[in-house]
């Protein structure tokens, strides 16, 4: 199966403007903006046809182009991410049969979840999309159940079947437990890590239906899919020792930059 990564980057976000061209210093003491960072951890996926920088913003384009990625042009009207990569899949010289959304705001994403994520969706015919999940140890359980305590979203959560369907994806901490934890301990919360692996149809499909109540209220763009029965496949990843976070505000640009450091990545 012909596989395309399409990394969506949009200028106007509302809590960080210009996030894509923020510029990112790494082990080797070389700036690097998130889009190029997100563009190199994308080229590193092993069976990816083309990677594409799908915008709505000019400055995007060119910063693009200018470090080698090929880009699309999307709608300004774009409401997230799938919607992003629906508008360009039209675009694209020749339609994959799996669309990989990495997002422009995740360089730090493992190779290997990619690569297991396009693997998991060939193997189950009668997923419309797969997206990846980690198990949670207690340390970074507590750490989410904390940040929900002092008001603030610390990741999103999932939960899923025996045949690993999702069944539901939140910002709250989900499925409750009342146990306590140690650091190392497995727990049965799992992180959602924002990637997806869509086959062609479904994108299509996923415009066409607009925005339900419950990703309008979690803010969540695979509840879409949920909303109108279509299966999300679950796929456990391994963190395999690797750090990985999203560059949502200001303040975590030094977080990045260190972990960037501790990986030696230049």
């Amino acid at each position: 199966m012909s596989v395309t990564i399409v990394i969506p980057a949009r200028y106007a976000s509302k809590r960080y403007p210009g996030k894509p061209l923020v510029e990112l210093t790494g082990a080797t003491g070389e700036a690097r903006s998130l889009i190029e960072r997100s563009w190199r951890a994308a080229k590193a996926v092993s069976g990816v046809d083309r990677v594409y920088v799908a915008t709505d913003d000019d400055r995007i384009k060119a910063a693009s182009e200018a470090f080698g990625a090929e880009v699309v042009m999307t709608s300004e009207d774009c409401f997230n991410g799938t919607e992003r990569c629906a508008d360009a899949l039209p675009k694209l010289p020749t339609e994959p049969e799996i669309v990989v959304n990495l997002q422009g705001d995740a360089p730090l994403t493992p190779a290997w979840f990619v690569e297991d994520l396009i693997a998991g969706l060939r193997s189950a015919p009668d997923a419309a999309c797969a997206t990846p999940v980690l198990r949670c140890d207690g340390k970074a359980l507590n750490g989410f159940l904390a940040d929900r305590k002092a008001g603030r979203v610390g990741g999103t959560t999932a939960v899923f079947g025996t045949d690993m369907s999702g069944l539901y994806f939140s910002k709250e901490v989900i499925p409750f437990t009342s146990k306590s934890y140690e650091n190392d301990a497995p727990t049965p919360v799992f992180h959602h890590v924002g990637v997806y692996a869509y086959r062609p149809a479904a994108l299509r499909q996923y415009t066409d239906w607009g925005v339900g109540p419950l990703e309008d209220l979690e803010g969540l763009e695979q509840l879409r899919f949920l909303e109108n029965g279509a299966k999300i496949l679950c796929v456990e990843v391994e963190a395999r020792g690797r750090q990985f976070w999203e560059l949502n505000n200001p303040e975590d640009v030094p977080k990045l930059e260190a972990m960037l450091s501790e990986m030696g990545h230049p």
